[in-house]
């Protein structure tokens, strides 16, 4: 039995959008998508549809139901921190994201909503939009630099997802290279076309270079200036292949790609900014945001916006279920650190948890404002950083945090050196490498998704009372760094409507 699928082409504010719509199954291989026919013929018309995948990335509401915890991209990422150690919900509120933090979420996988089914579809979404933008790139009509932009970041939208996905989906990487993964769709699809299964993670990890390195190609031979910040530039797809590279842990690729990141972003007058430079982390403007997305009032989702559920001051879901750092984690900075703003460890509703955050604020409470930052370019210097540690590179390394944190904190020297990390998070090895993954949980908290470093560093963790986390989140099974707790399991509708995939063989573990 084929899916069926259903995908209409809307336009809002003139942006156009996707929107996904399934029919009891579940869309990774659609019927009709919306980048077809006209949407493709043209560089300038596929630029729009490209538009429509970018809007994708941080409207709410992308599957049938559980609309509070779908703000985009930027709510996957907050599920993925809120499954590490160092991000608490003390309460549950309303119970958003708090069965992300309880690790209880893999029961919905029968459902058309859910973590299961919401990480699944918004991903394979933009993967079969994205593919209908490849599939046109030699009969492209336009200006050949427009062709390679637009182009560009299709493909790298589409190494994105499939990194994502495989993040999700599966095991890290190194280990465990012959493990299923994902399905892999690389031609437009349609109604008709037959569901594939799983392919290993070294193939999806293999695709995903493939198309990073056909986008950086692409990006390299455009002389267009990106559109805006929404867009992915040659300095942000450099960024996004600095990422998978580490999860690959080819570390002179890693290098390469954040310093030509760093460069690349230099000459757009992107570069390192002090923390009162992007206050509430909410302003695509800020001179250090390499990718973000600019969120106007017409266009705030209110109640379901990831502000919503981080800033308390807003009264909201913030406040019923506030977002807290750690106490262990707090305390690694230094009593100069200017990132000590970012958490109140005097608010009135800690009781015996963490800190409340301060770090993510609304840039406008009255129409609900506040823009969505995907990547920063202070994230760069941590990746140069830790793969010049890899490299045996101790010095630079220590020079390129230094530079770094030394705009946080004017008194911070590190001197150490070495690459050990413990077998838990919370083990002490007092190596550089160790040091540089602190400074990352201190910088990026938030906003990158903590248990995604967690695996690639084959790491176990542990969440304990006296840091401030609820009875309800302490469980030993984090210990195990091989554990199946944080792989995903794949949503029923895909075995409903993928005759190459059998739940008896092909469903990832529920414990």
């Amino acid at each position: 039995m084929k899916a069926i699928f259903k995908y209409t082409l809307m336009s809002l504010l003139g942006v156009a959008m996707f929107s996904a719509c399934s029919e009891d199954r579940l869309e990774t291989t659609p019927s009709t998508a919306v980048a077809t026919g006209e949407m493709t013929k043209s560089s300038s018309s596929a630029i729009a549809a490209i538009d429509g995948i970018y809007r994708f990335l941080y409207v709410t509401g992308y599957t049938s139901g559980w609309y509070h915890e779908e703000a985009g991209l930027c709510s996957i990422n907050l599920a993925a921190d809120l499954m590490g150690e160092d991000h608490i919900q003390a309460k549950s509120g309303s119970g958003w994201f708090y069965y992300d933090y309880k690790y209880d979420v893999k029961g919905d996988y029968s459902h058309n909503a859910g973590r299961p089914y919401g990480v699944w579809n918004f991903f394979y979404t933009i993967i079969a939009n994205a593919n209908y933008v490849v599939a046109a790139e030699e009969t492209m009509e336009g200006d050949p630099s427009d062709v390679n932009y637009v182009v560009g970041q299709a493909y790298a939208l589409r190494a994105f997802s499939y990194f994502m996905l495989a993040q999700w989906y599966a095991r890290t990487l190194v280990g465990h290279e012959s493990e299923p993964c994902v399905p892999i769709y690389t031609e437009p699809t349609t109604k008709d076309t037959k569901g594939k299964p799983r392919e290993t993670v070294a193939k999806v990890y293999e695709q995903i270079d493939a198309d990073m390195d056909k986008a950086i190609s692409l990006l390299s031979a455009t002389s267009r200036e990106r559109d805006s910040k929404s867009h992915l530039g040659l300095a942000e797809v450099y960024g996004l292949k600095a990422r998978i590279a580490q999860v690959e842990e080819k570390w002179n690729d890693a290098l390469t790609a954040a310093t030509n990141a760093i460069t690349e972003a230099n000459k757009e007058g992107v570069e390192i900014a002090s923390v009162s430079q992007f206050a509430g982390l909410n302003n695509v403007a800020a001179p250090n945001v390499m990718w973000g997305m600019k969120i106007i009032s017409d266009q705030s989702e209110m109640y379901a916006s990831f502000f919503t559920h981080m800033d308390k001051d807003m009264g909201k879901y913030g406040a019923s279920a506030p977002q807290q750092i750690t106490r262990s984690l707090y305390a690694k900075m230094g009593e100069k650190d200017a990132r000590l703003a970012w958490w109140n460890p005097e608010d009135a509703g800690n009781g015996d948890n963490g800190y409340q955050q301060e770090k993510f604020k609304f840039s406008n409470y009255q129409t609900w404002e506040g823009d969505y930052i995907f990547m920063r370019i202070e994230e760069m210097y941590l990746v140069k950083a830790e793969a010049e540690c890899m490299l045996g590179n101790d010095a630079t390394a220590q020079q390129t945090l230094n530079a770094l944190i030394q705009t946080r904190d004017k008194n911070y020297e590190c001197t150490k050196t070495g690459k050990d990390l413990g077998t838990l998070t919370s083990d002490k090895t007092n190596s550089l490498r160790e040091e540089i993954i602190i400074q990352r949980r201190i910088e990026l908290w938030g906003e990158f998704g903590r248990i995604y470093d967690i695996r690639r560093l084959h790491q176990g963790f542990s969440r304990t009372a006296e840091d401030g986390h609820p009875a309800a989140a302490i469980d030993s099974d984090f210990e195990d760094p091989e554990s199946y707790k944080w792989v995903m399991v794949i949503p029923q509708s895909e075995f409903d409507g993928n005759e190459n995939m059998d739940i008896s063989t092909d469903q990832n573990p529920f414990d």
